[in-house]
């Protein structure tokens, strides 16, 4: 700390998980606090009286949005849009570019940079993030932060950990499945997988089989995400999930417990193929020693016997050892953070 004195004086230090869903964000000043990712803009003047600002976000934004133009500006990990892969308008774009850059604002603001105080941030973003992707994280940070890095997410997991070496990561977010093998040094293209089979994969399934076993039953797609993160399982029970939803207005009690399983476990498949490809393109002589520290991250990491179900999925390999982060929410952050501490000045872009 105390060369980072020298070098940086009385700089701010941020690390940002900045997710699809949640935005996690760690201070070298010791704050740390998770917002949801969603930005909103009142409809009318009627909504702007209510509300009384002009810019809404996270959970009060969702507590609102009936009265809010409401933006959820990252899909898959990355600004949406941001690849033009889209016939999305110019208006469309420019509205998800300007909800990053309010988010981004507002978590910055939440650590309480002190005025004409240096603020250098480090962003995690998935693991095959493309350049394109990367850049416009990096613009959506320009109003914010005076420098940043952008790092791949199970990188920064692993960083945190001090698990550099002989480690796989798999960090299970809302937007991606990011997997990454450390080997003692900077992982590479090929050290590194990205799916979309995560927690918004899990929700749409989740919604669609309720619908279509309970053909009645009222449900949205946040309904969906609040039973998953409730309930989510992949293991058998003998405990039933009732759950209360609305049947033509009125409150019925339905059973979710084979779909809420079977949703949570299509992500399992999908992540063992992934496990294959970085194992069997590893060096023969380590493949052993990785698969004896395959360590879970993300949200969706927490799903009941998870880590378990991926164990027996390796013991066609050999058999592995499968373990979560301790604070799933903060991991990420908190090793961006870390990274932030060591990153040498001059790998720092600039943006002011």
């Amino acid at each position: 700390m105390a060369e980072l004195a020298r070098d940086y004086g009385e700089s701010l230090f941020l690390g940002i998980d900045l997710g699809t869903f949640k935005t996690s964000i760690t201070a070298s000043n010791g704050l740390r606090q998770t917002v949801l990712s969603v930005v909103g803009w009142p409809k009318d003047e009627v909504s702007r009286k209510m509300l009384g600002r002009e810019v809404i976000f996270g959970s009060e934004a969702m507590q609102h949005r009936l009265a809010l133009n409401l933006i959820r500006p990252f899909e898959r990990g990355v600004l949406k849009y941001s690849d033009n892969s889209s016939h999305a308008s110019g208006e469309e774009v420019a509205n998800y570019k300007e909800a990053a850059r309010e988010l981004v604002k507002h978590v910055v603001g939440l650590a309480g940079p002190k005025n004409g105080q240096k603020v250098y941030g480090v962003i995690g973003a998935p693991a095959q993030a493309s350049v394109v992707n990367k850049q416009s994280l990096i613009e959506a940070a320009s109003e914010a932060l005076d420098s940043v890095v952008v790092v791949s997410e199970p990188f920064s997991v692993a960083y945190g950990l001090e698990k550099l070496e002989d480690v796989l990561i798999i960090d299970i977010g809302a937007g991606t499945v990011d997997l990454c093998r450390m080997h003692g040094s900077l992982p590479e293209e090929g050290d590194q997988i990205t799916l979309t089979t995560a927690g918004d994969y899990v929700d749409e399934l989740l919604l669609k089989l309720i619908r279509e076993n309970h053909p009645d039953a009222q449900l949205t797609i946040n309904m969906a995400r609040e039973m998953k993160e409730k309930y989510g399982l992949v293991i058998d029970t003998n405990d039933r999930i009732l759950v209360k939803v609305p049947v033509a207005g009125k409150p019925r009690s339905i059973d979710i417990t084979d779909e809420c399983q079977q949703a949570c476990k299509s992500i399992v498949p999908p992540i063992l193929e992934a496990v294959e490809n970085l194992i069997s393109t590893y060096d023969p002589e380590f493949q052993q020693r990785i698969l004896q520290s395959v360590i879970l991250a993300g949200g969706m990491s927490q799903i009941r016997g998870l880590d378990k179900l991926i164990e027996v999925g390796l013991q066609e390999y050999g058999g592995g050892k499968v373990s979560r982060v301790e604070e799933p929410v903060y991991a990420g952050a908190d090793g961006s953070l870390k990274l932030a501490y060591d990153m040498p000045e001059a790998l720092w872009k600039e943006l002011k």
